[in-house]
C-alpha cells in the first residue's frame, strides 16, 4: 500500500522530510532513507533504477512508521 505513495522524486523527499521530523519531534532515531539513484539513462527500461528505489522508499516508510508507533 504505501509503495503507492511514492511516485516520483519530489513527493518520496516530501515524506521522508516528514516521517524524519515526526520522529525528531518525539526523539526515535530513524535510519537514513535510501539514496536517489544517479545512473538512470532515461529511457523508462522496464525496472529502471527508480522502481527500485521507490520500492526501497515504501519499504523505509513502513519500518519508519512502526518505529514511531512503538514510541
Amino acid at each position: 500500500m504505501s509503495r503507492d505513495l511514492f511516485t516520483d522524486r519530489d513527493t518520496a523527499r516530501a515524506l521522508f522530510a516528514h516521517l524524519q521530523q515526526r520522529a525528531q519531534a518525539v526523539g526515535v532515531a530513524l535510519p537514513p532513507p535510501p539514496e536517489e539513484p544517479t545512473t538512470c539513462c532515461g529511457r523508462g527500461c522496464n525496472g529502471c533504477v527508480w522502481d527500485g528505489f521507490y520500492d526501497a522508499a515504501a519499504y523505509w516508510w513502513e519500518e519508519a512508521n512502526w518505529r514511531l508507533e512503538d514510541a
